[in-house]
């Protein structure tokens, strides 16, 4: 093997040291404070188990599973590769992603009316609703309405009840004027994909987005062949949830929802991650154009991106040490994703919090969880400047 000359082994130290090369240095202690916190919330009873993944550029730096996949009525041990509810994180990674294809191929536009794909939703004010609003959560729609009403009166599943719940709604607020998380948002963007292309959600994100991108594991209503390597939720009426959607809402859309119901696992959600941060190209293939990508991660209305969280009260996700440019998603079941551009470095935690009875907490494994991969970050930052 030939030697690199030393003038050229210096101009590529050199090189790494400019401002935009800065690296990650997390050193093996540096990980091994991320298996304490984990095994901490474990053995307090806050989650059953959990899978954890840290990435920079094109370099998976950890990866490990804890704890137990399922805990009640038997037993399952968590795997790396196992597959999770993704609860909310359904509305940046399938939901946004796919108008924002459909924007790319001008088929539709982000200053389009809401109504003028559902003019039922044009009642109770809210005739001028942009799709823009929806992806920012800015409408004026509420964040839910009552899955129990609607699952009596019409029975289980009814997805066009429920949209025609949410085109019902008054409007709280002027579109654009408060920000005010909604779930029925996502779900209305999701009927406009179906509409604009002719597929529902599932399909539509599977063929252009999940199968390009080579996401195997990703998918709603995961087969029965599945199950085995699924975390569970929450027991329902004594029923494990164990592949079918956790959210009432989504249950009700027969598992087929713009706010929630795709299920996935970290090394699919690594390759998502990857995507966005190399401005919509995956190996070769372009799957979003820059000029969404940056929409849907920077941000455009009250802090939120078109998909993700950046400078809103949500943002707690990041933790203290990311950058301004970090975006984060999380979900009800114990899922969560944090990528910082600056450093090309994403956090990807999911933990089954939800099972068995719909408690648990996950609030201080993300912020312990945060500290630890983005002050590795930082202190790699500082350093390059010095």
């Amino acid at each position: 093997m030939k030697r690199i000359p030393k003038i050229i082994l210096l101009a590529i130290i050199a090189l790494s040291l400019l401002p935009g090369c800065q690296t990650l240095r997390v050193t093996d202690p540096e990980l091994a404070r991320i298996d304490t916190v984990v095994n901490d919330e474990i053995n307090a009873g806050h989650i059953p188990g959990a899978v954890v993944l840290v990435a920079q550029s094109d370099t998976i730096l950890y990866h490990k599973a804890f704890g137990e996949a399922v805990a009640e009525p038997f037993r399952a041990p968590m795997r790396k590769e196992t597959v999770f509810d993704l609860a909310s994180l359904t509305k940046p990674i399938a939901t946004a992603t796919a108008v924002m294809i459909l924007v790319d191929r001008h088929e539709l536009a982000l200053d389009d009316h809401v109504a003028d794909y559902l003019p039922a939703f044009a009642e109770g004010d809210k005739e001028e609703v942009q799709i823009q609003h929806l992806l920012a959560h800015t409408s004026g729609l509420p964040a839910y309405t009552n899955a129990n009403q609607l699952k009596t009166e019409f029975g289980d599943p009814c997805p066009e009840e429920v949209i025609n719940k949410i085109c019902s709604l008054d409007a709280m607020s002027a579109p654009g004027e408060t920000f005010r998380y909604s779930c029925l948002g996502y779900i209305t963007l999701a009927e406009i994909v179906k509409v604009v292309s002719g597929k529902d959600i599932a399909t539509f994100s599977h063929e252009n987005l999940f199968k390009p991108l080579g996401m195997r594991n990703t998918r709603y209503n995961p087969p029965a062949g599945w199950t085995r390597n699924i975390a569970a939720t929450e027991i329902v009426n004594d029923e494990l949830l164990r592949g079918r959607v956790h959210d009432p809402l989504a249950q009700l859309r027969d598992g087929i929802s713009g706010n929630a119901g795709l299920f996935s696992n970290a090394s699919d959600l690594y390759i998502f991650n990857r995507m966005l941060l190399k401005n919509g190209v995956w190996k070769g293939t372009q799957i979003l154009s820059p000029e969404s990508v940056q929409k849907m991660i920077t941000p455009q209305s009250h802090g939120r991106a078109f998909g993700f969280d950046v400078l809103s009260a949500y943002s707690w996700l990041k933790g203290p040490y990311a950058s301004d440019k970090a975006f984060s998603h999380s979900g009800y079941t114990g899922t969560s994703i944090v990528c910082d551009p600056e450093t090309e470095t994403q956090l990807i935690i999911l933990t089954n919090r939800a099972h068995p009875d719909d408690g648990g907490s996950v609030k201080t494994v993300r912020e312990k969880l945060a500290e630890i991969v983005f002050s590795a970050g930082k202190s790699s930052t500082a350093a390059v400047q010095e």
